[in-house]
């Protein structure tokens, strides 16, 4: 279930991200879904074409479009590689299947659904790893994207088995002290805190 739903969460954030990312997409639905895969867009819109589009949005609508767009600036090159080509499997599915992965995705928490925007690696960990990073003060917040994307699939989940053990009153000194520790000892680090 954990592979299928990490799955989902890939190839619609590939949908929805990038694609938001690289053009103005087709007007949102009310609901905030994405706007049909088979509708044709012009290749490229016209400045004024795409002026009138984004005027057409709704505050919320563009601030999921410009959320969308950090999040794409924001990706590692190798993760917008991998983003490209789950966009590419979606729309190879059929559409029945695209739409039973879109409702799937729509159905999951919204935290987890943002969980994928920092990429497929740390959208994979980000259900565990949210407790702990979810609520980054925002000038630590660079720094902590950062030191996660440097690390390795097994040291993400080490980090997050220790932040679904630690309370919340203690996830920010962990926090802290995981970030100030020397990038050649945070796997020391996340061994011994594990084992206590």
């Amino acid at each position: 279930m954990t592979k299928l739903i990490n799955w989902c969460g890939l190839l619609l954030f590939a949908l929805a991200g990038s694609a938001a990312a690289q053009t103005l997409p087709t007007p949102l639905e009310e609901g905030g879904a994405v706007a049909s895969s088979h509708v044709p867009t012009p290749a490229t819109p016209s400045a004024a074409q795409q002026h009138a589009r984004w005027d057409a949005l709704t505050p919320a609508q563009q601030a999921e479009l410009r959320a969308r767009y950090a999040a794409w600036n924001g990706l590692t090159a190798t993760d917008r590689v991998v983003l490209r080509q789950a966009r590419e499997r979606l729309h190879a599915l059929p559409e029945d299947q695209q739409r039973a992965l879109r409702t799937q995705f729509t159905a999951m928490d919204r935290l987890h659904r943002d969980g994928w925007r920092l990429g497929s690696q740390l959208g994979a960990f980000y259900p565990q790893l949210q407790p702990l990073i979810g609520y980054v003060p925002a000038a630590q917040r660079d720094s902590v994207l950062a030191v996660l994307r440097s690390l390795d699939a097994g040291q993400l989940e080490q980090l997050a088995v220790l932040a679904q053990r630690t309370p919340p009153q203690d996830r920010d000194a962990l926090r802290d002290a995981f970030l100030a520790e020397a990038p050649a000892t945070r796997s020391i680090w996340l061994k011994r805190q594990l084992a206590r």
